[in-house]
Order: C-alpha cells, then sequence, then structure tokens
C-alpha cells in the first residue's frame, strides 16, 4: 500500500504519494503548477512557509525548499523577504519540453497503476481508443 502526506494549510492542494516513485520535490512542484492550471492557485497567492509545508507533508524542508526554488526560477513563484511566497503575476508560459515531461510523468504513472492492477498497455490503449472515439461521435451529435 502506498503512504500519502496531506499538507494541513492546503489540504485540497498538497498531497504526496510515497509509493509513486517521483520525487517528493517533483511531487510539489507538479502539484503548484497543476494548482495554477485549475485555478485553484491564483496570482497573489501565498503558499505556506517552506518550514510549514515541511511539517504538513512531513518531509525535510530542503525538499520543499528545492522544490519553491525551482518554481521561482521559472517564474512561477515570488519570495519576498519577511512577507512570504506568493504566485507570480506574471503569466508563465509552459515550454514545450517541459508539457513532454509531464505528459511522460503522466503516461508512465498511469501505465504503472493500470499495472499494478493487472491491466496491459493493450487494455489502455483499447479503452482510450474507445474513449476517443466516443468523444468525437458526441463532438459531431452536438451532445
Amino acid at each position: 500500500m502506498t503512504e500519502t502526506r496531506q499538507s494541513g494549510a492546503l489540504s485540497s492542494d498538497f498531497r504526496l504519494d510515497l509509493g509513486s516513485g517521483v520525487p517528493v520535490y517533483r511531487q510539489i512542484i507538479d502539484q503548484v503548477t497543476g494548482g495554477i492550471a485549475a485555478g485553484r492557485l491564483r496570482a497573489g497567492a501565498q503558499l505556506p512557509t517552506v518550514r510549514q509545508m515541511a511539517v504538513d507533508l512531513a518531509v525535510n524542508p530542503n525538499t520543499v525548499m528545492r522544490a519553491y526554488r525551482e518554481l521561482e526560477i521559472r517564474g512561477i513563484l515570488d519570495t519576498q523577504q519577511g512577507t512570504g511566497t506568493f504566485i507570480s503575476r506574471q503569466p508563465v508560459a509552459v515550454d514545450e519540453v517541459e508539457r513532454e515531461r509531464r505528459l511522460d510523468q503522466i503516461v508512465g504513472e498511469f501505465a504503472a497503476r493500470a499495472g499494478a492492477e493487472g491491466f496491459s498497455v493493450r487494455d489502455l490503449l483499447s479503452r482510450l481508443r474507445e474513449l476517443d472515439s466516443d468523444k468525437g461521435r458526441k463532438g459531431r451529435s452536438g451532445s
């Protein structure tokens, strides 16, 4: 069974899956960027301090600091000394390399979870094709 950890301050936004094989700092980065994309985290929103996030998720503060630092480098976060860490007000464009990396990660996690349930890649492809053809039919029928 995989262990999950959740942040108390933003419990609906930050959850770790310690059995996923994805590094914790990477999960934090992905959840911040995903929260922004989904509209759960808006420009100017304050994130928990490094220390608070580390306590809430029961991880090393250096792990959270690494995630925050990488997000700052990308222009996604702004840290203001003495005030806190905030979602940047500057729009951030995701480059093609990052999109491909994220898709690879999603596909890998999806295949691993399905494999753990006894499904093959062929099973997944078959179901994805069905979903795609159902979507196409609905789009043409005006539903």
